[in-house]
């Protein structure tokens, strides 16, 4: 690379960097502008619940063959709710402890999270279009 590419990356970066950081003093980070779904475990699932005013959780196993047919409408409800509603997925078989305290006990469960409270939950395999009108019930309320 020359040096005039270099300078301009290292401008690049430190431009970046410094948004990065009026951004996170700001408080204009927030998660809540994910569009694709966080893995969510035993460990960091009270932290997104705390950081995230509506959290749509689903809870999966990647044996089952009705939580394979919803994966692919949980990321495009991601994408598309992106900013209104962050979306999450937990594996149930490599994270026991939430699992049961939510009484998980068929899959999968969307279980939809508001102020860190379980407001609603949809169990088993659903179509897009009923997925999207049980999550608007709660979007701007």
């Amino acid at each position: 690379m020359s040096q005039d590419t270099d300078k301009e990356l290292d401008e690049i970066m430190a431009r970046k960097r410094s948004e990065l950081l009026t951004n996170a003093q700001l408080g204009e980070n927030k998660p809540s502008s994910v569009s694709s779904p966080i893995t969510l475990t035993d460990s960091n699932f009270e932290q997104a619940l705390k950081e995230n005013p509506l959290l749509v959780v689903d809870f999966w196993a990647v044996w089952c063959g009705p939580c394979r047919m919803v994966a692919p409408v949980i990321e495009q409800l991601a994408s598309e709710l992106a900013g209104k509603v962050v979306f999450g997925k937990l594996n149930v078989d490599e994270n026991p402890a939430i699992s049961r305290a939510f009484g998980i006990q068929s899959i999968p469960t969307i279980a939809i999270f508001k102020n860190g409270k379980a407001i609603d939950a949809i169990v088993g395999a659903v179509s897009k279009s009923q997925m999207q009108s049980t999550i608007s019930k709660y979007l701007g309320n």
